[in-house]
């Protein structure tokens, strides 16, 4: 594998990426980019009988996982090994990884499914007319266009099925019954009726969220730990949050001050991942 033949056609080219523990202090968050493809994934946390995967923990073990294999499928794509690029690339990008992770997966625990880690992903892909994303449950994008539009992305909320049943008033809320509806909903996920998400079926990517939009001028990618910068009101919303993470500097000052923000109000904090994309020049054939 040589670099020249990765930066043939179009590419991302990397701004920031910054990563932050949460309270857990186990990072079941990842991210990356090859060529043309680019990803980010947030572990679920367990709430079923963990398996006792490779690492620190199953969320952590599958958002590794999977963007190992991400990684390699989009490098053997951009080498010409995964064949034409004819459909929806994302999906086709996802649906290979879930593969990988599906076979690795056979290996250690067999055909387990329902207590099989599980993870919210989204994936953009950068071509000559625009960039297509992709999403599973409740990772955000949000990309400024060329022509200076911005856009946000995100698939479905990974809870919002059990709010109305677990709290029927406002301010109503019972932990023990909240969490059985939780446990219910992890077992109905990846079924029909249920919260599709990266676990390791690959029919998931054909259940995507998936939108296309013209070239993009920047590309930022965030797990729902770094969002809470927006849903706790230190950003307006996802064009502030576009320009309060658009270097390294930046995205770690925010990062900082969500991190302060939650110590200050006594909130649990999530694992937090920002990766901050821009489109490469096209190399000349």
């Amino acid at each position: 594998m040589t670099s020249t033949a990765l930066t043939k056609g179009r590419s991302w080219k990397i701004r920031a990426r910054v990563q932050s523990e949460g309270d857990n202090h186990v990072q079941e968050d990842a991210c990356g980019f090859a060529g043309a493809d680019a990803w980010i994934i947030d572990g679920a946390t367990s709430l079923l009988q963990p398996l006792g995967l490779p690492a620190a923990s199953d969320p952590s073990w599958l958002a590794q996982t999977l963007s190992a294999a991400l990684a390699e499928a989009a490098c053997a794509k951009a080498l010409g090994a995964a064949g034409s690029e004819e459909g929806v690339a994302t999906r086709e990008l996802l649906a290979r990884g879930l593969v990988t992770v599906d076979r690795t997966g056979q290996l250690l625990v067999g055909q387990e499914r329902v207590r099989f880690p599980s993870a919210a992903v989204s994936v953009a892909h950068l071509d000559d007319d625009g960039v297509e994303l992709l999403s599973l449950a409740d990772c955000h994008v949000v990309v400024e266009l060329a022509d200076g539009g911005v856009e946000h992305v995100i698939g479905e909320l990974a809870d919002v099925r059990v709010q109305p049943a677990s709290e029927p008033a406002r301010g109503a809320q019972d932990p023990t019954e909240r969490r059985r509806l939780l446990l219910a909903d992890r077992e109905r996920r990846n079924t029909a009726g249920g919260l599709w998400v990266a676990r390791r079926e690959p029919e998931a990517a054909a259940h995507a969220f998936v939108a296309r939009f013209g070239p993009p001028a920047l590309l930022v990618m965030a797990s729902d730990g770094a969002w809470r910068a927006v849903d706790l009101g230190l950003v307006a919303g996802p064009e502030e949050f576009l320009r309060s993470v658009r270097d390294p500097v930046a995205a770690l000052e925010l990062m900082h001050r969500l991190r302060s923000h939650q110590r200050d109000i006594g909130e649990a904090a999530d694992d937090a991942t920002v990766l901050v994309l821009e489109p490469g020049r096209r190399a000349q054939m």
